[in-house]
């Protein structure tokens, strides 16, 4: 009898403690599901064709270099106003003004590529961001306001709400144990007889 009433305890207050957080999986859950990545990626802008050079990279003990291609000239950095002109040709978008990012920020939309690399504005309503990289030309992201949602829900999800990419931190670890024990309690509750 009073190991049942403990077993109440544990299963009432862990149920309390992490309500919310079933909650923020539960409606993260249900976005991802609704939601094509592909889609709040923004590849329904791009345009695929390759530029009027073509660039190779050369990796050499992880060093990587940049050559054009057939007559493996080095490659210089995109000027501001080439970054324009590669975010016209190759997404269906209007670009408005183009930032240099040459430092990594914490919890930028733009992470987990090598910097520098330039941030092109446009004129959408929901502030998509194009990021070309300097030497390539390719487009590597391309970020709007549906993206950012995502991260945001991503981060509540996998609840690492500085980096956003951390699926093996403390927390959710913590917090999966719990949910496990919060549903184990509720199992046996279930099938006792009550008081």
């Amino acid at each position: 009898m009073r190991r049942n009433l403990t077993v109440r305890k544990i299963h009432r207050y862990l149920s309390i403690f992490i309500a919310i957080q079933l909650l923020l999986w539960t409606i993260s859950g249900i976005y991802f599901a609704y939601n094509k990545i592909e889609m709040v990626r923004g590849e329904q802008y791009r345009i695929f064709k390759r530029l009027g050079q073509e660039i190779i990279e050369k990796n050499e003990n992880g060093l990587k270099t940049y050559l054009t291609y057939p007559d493996n000239l080095p490659v210089n950095n995109l000027l501001p106003s080439e970054a324009i002109n590669i975010a016209k040709e190759k997404t269906s978008l209007n670009p408005t003004e183009v930032s240099l990012i040459e430092t990594a920020e914490r919890g930028a939309e733009f992470r987990g590529r090598r910097l520098p690399i330039y941030k092109v504005s446009t004129d959408t309503k929901d502030g998509i961001n194009i990021y070309i990289d300097p030497i390539t030309g390719d487009v590597a992201a391309i970020r709007s306001d549906s993206w950012r949602a995502w991260d945001l829900l991503w981060a509540l999800h996998i609840m690492d709400y500085q980096d956003r990419d951390n699926i093996n931190n403390f927390l959710l670890k913590i917090f999966s144990i719990l949910a496990l024990v919060s549903s184990i309690s509720g199992v046996i509750l279930f099938f006792r007889k009550t008081i």
